[in-house]
């Protein structure tokens, strides 16, 4: 029976080879969707990983440091310091601009107290270390030297991080927080949020604290609905992937009738025709799977948003393709156990 199931795919590798590229193709795509819904979640992690901090400060009944603007005083991070289990605590804002880079370019702007929490990993140059100058997202394409416009004034690229953006790919520039007073605020010396190394046994009254997971879920929240589309849309590719392969696997039980009878007529079991068809749909799930590997590295780097693919997904996309596979051939594998044993002989 195998040897009957290889030979059938050989006899029809044409349409064999164009069902494996469209289910390659599909699961390519669900393999890039998956990295798209991957990077909006890992860029939140790398973020707020970035900033090193244990607990978060922002003003009561707001949601969170970076969806709400609700400013607080930057001397309140001389008061939590003091707080019981508190090591460390320095203001932060986060708020949406645009540079002139030499075109405009929309950024997250992040101002942190020079030398202490906020400020991001250099990956070439150095931390931002006076006024005027900027660690930047390296996707924006500035080099250390580089200078850009912000505002009024002009920065200089003292450094570049790697990974750093937000809001689908949308990079982030670090600046000190004495820059993002005079750019936002005329100079009033407030923060968006206090970040603290150790957790304080209390604050203030009239403020809140969030962990690090509160601060990823005010995150992520404004491309929640397109995390969930996203997720969907990858739902949708698989059942099309599952429709490809079993149309194909159909087909085949279809032009294998008589052929099906006579094996049947001649002492195979329907648990053998079974298991040919099934292994025609897992050869073909598999082959397509690695198509998908490979056109997914080429696609990846065509899309404007950053896409990174989970090797979890990559690991687990053999073993859902069989899956796939197996489900869709189960409308072949119904029409080749119900043939009559007759139409080998010509019967009905």
């Amino acid at each position: 029976m195998w040897l009957i199931t290889l030979r059938d795919l050989q006899w029809r590798k044409r349409r064999f080879a164009i069902a494996v590229v469209g289910a390659g193709l599909v699961f390519a795509l669900t393999l890039v969707i998956a990295g798209m819904s991957a990077s909006f979640r890992d860029e939140a992690a790398r973020t707020v990983a970035a900033v090193g901090a244990d607990a978060w400060v922002v003003r009561a009944g707001t949601a969170g440091p970076f969806t709400t603007l609700a400013t607080l005083p930057a001397a309140l991070a001389g008061e939590i310091a003091k707080e019981p289990g508190v090591r460390a605590a320095d203001p932060i804002v986060v708020i949406h601009q645009t540079i002139r880079a030499p075109r405009d370019r929309d950024i997250n702007l992040f101002g942190h107290r020079i030398g202490g929490l906020g400020a991001p990993p250099v990956k070439v140059g150095r931390p931002v270390a006076a006024s005027g100058e900027a660690v930047v997202d390296s996707t924006l394409g500035l080099h250390p030297g580089s200078r850009f416009g912000l505002g009024p004034g002009t920065f200089t690229v003292a450094g570049t991080t790697a990974g750093m953006s937000f809001n689908a790919g949308i990079p982030t520039v670090y600046v000190s927080i004495q820059d993002v007073q005079v750019l936002v605020f005329g100079g009033r010396p407030v923060a968006g949020a206090i970040v603290t190394r150790g957790v304080p046994a209390s604050v203030p009254a009239g403020y809140a604290m969030m962990g690090n997971a509160g601060a990823r879920a005010d995150l992520l929240r404004p491309v929640a609905k397109a995390v969930g589309s996203i997720d969907i849309f990858q739902l949708l590719l698989w059942i099309v992937a599952a429709l490809i392969v079993g149309s194909v696997v159909y087909v085949s039980a279809l032009e294998r009738v008589r052929d099906f009878a006579v094996l049947k007529a001649t002492g195979s079991s329907s648990r053998g025709l079974l298991a040919g068809l099934a292994l025609q749909a897992v050869i073909l799930s598999l082959a397509g799977a690695l198509v998908a590997i490979l056109l997914a590295v080429a696609l990846t780097p065509l899309f404007p948003i950053k896409v990174e693919v989970p090797v979890r997904a990559v690991v687990l996309l053999p073993g859902i393709a069989i899956g796939v596979g197996l489900l869709a051939s189960l409308a072949g594998v119904r029409r080749a156990v119900g043939v009559d044993p007759a139409v080998a002989f010509g019967g009905p």
